[in-house]
């Protein structure tokens, strides 16, 4: 009887500590999420204060029982934000389009083809991730403009359309499907590209699904780049057009109507994170896993 009365106490003993350790955990994770989510919800309660109240607030308050959506019709009107969209649109699936089937044919041989050095070829590729993007810039931006493609879509999207990083990560996913499937393929007669089209593609999904929005994030945020390449408001991207609503749209004073412009710009990538945030995580697990 003693011992039962020790093992129930035990018991509690151990769910007191577990409930204490969880409240504690997610007392953290609910002040780390409350720090993390602040700025945007600064940012959206900024873009629907009007102008005369934001100005009038000596001390910034942490509401407003006025909300305006004429910032975001002035974001439209005032300035080309609706180009500025369009242009990074553009860009963005142009530009992850053509990344994709680099990238992919590039995995593939690295991945399943068989030719003198490739480990060698693969090894100095890897090799340039450890040249930092800043110091290739200017070799780009001479190139370019030699070719004559400033203030053209084309010269924006030209060295983007490449990575070392995401054909490596699908590298090392095409090398975890079994070479017997391969084999037994090249049995039949079927091509490599049939093969890769029919069998590696959609076994590996996943991770290309994850490269893919990894590279419209990236896209939609480009900044140095753009900035360098055009000087043209009708080839601006939505980053580079945030500096061009400051200074020519509403002005340095007109924050309310800035912080509009930045919710429409951001909205997008928002959306697509929360609606693939599994996929991007289960695609990136998946990749760096062996076997």
């Amino acid at each position: 009887m003693k011992k039962q009365q020790d093992f129930a106490a035990l018991q509690r003993q151990t769910r007191a500590r577990k409930r204490a350790r969880n409240i504690v955990v997610y007392a953290l994770l609910t002040l780390w999420g409350v720090v993390v989510l602040f700025p945007f919800y600064w940012m959206i309660l900024t873009s629907v204060k009007s102008y005369g109240a934001y100005n009038s607030e000596y001390i910034p308050k942490f509401f407003t029982l006025s909300p305006t959506l004429q910032n975001y019709v002035d974001a439209f009107t005032t300035v080309s934000l609706g180009r500025y969209l369009l242009n990074t649109l553009i860009f963005t699936v142009a530009t992850t389009g053509i990344m994709l089937v680099v990238i992919t044919l590039a995995a593939y041989a690295f991945a399943k083809l068989r030719f003198k050095g490739k480990n060698l070829v693969f090894t100095l590729f890897l090799s340039l991730m450890m040249i930092p993007n800043e110091l290739v810039v200017i070799t780009n931006f001479v190139t370019v403009t030699n070719l004559d493609l400033r203030n053209t879509f084309l010269g924006l999207i030209l060295p983007s359309v490449t990575s070392v990083f995401y054909i490596y990560l699908l590298k090392e996913n095409f090398a975890q499907v079994p070479d017997t499937l391969y084999y037994a393929a090249k049995v039949d007669g079927t091509s490599d590209l049939k093969y890769l089209t029919k069998v590696m593609i959609p076994i590996c999904r996943p991770t290309m699904v994850t490269i893919v929005i990894l590279k419209v994030i990236e896209c939609w945020n480009s900044y140095v780049w753009p900035r360098l390449i055009t000087d043209n408001p009708a080839y601006y991207l939505v980053s580079n057009g945030i500096q061009e609503i400051r200074e020519n749209g509403f002005g340095r004073e007109n924050i309310p109507a800035m912080m509009a412009a930045v919710v429409v710009i951001s909205l997008p990538l928002i959306v697509l994170f929360l609606i693939f945030r599994k996929k991007v995580m289960a695609g990136v697990s998946r990749g760096g896993t062996k076997g």
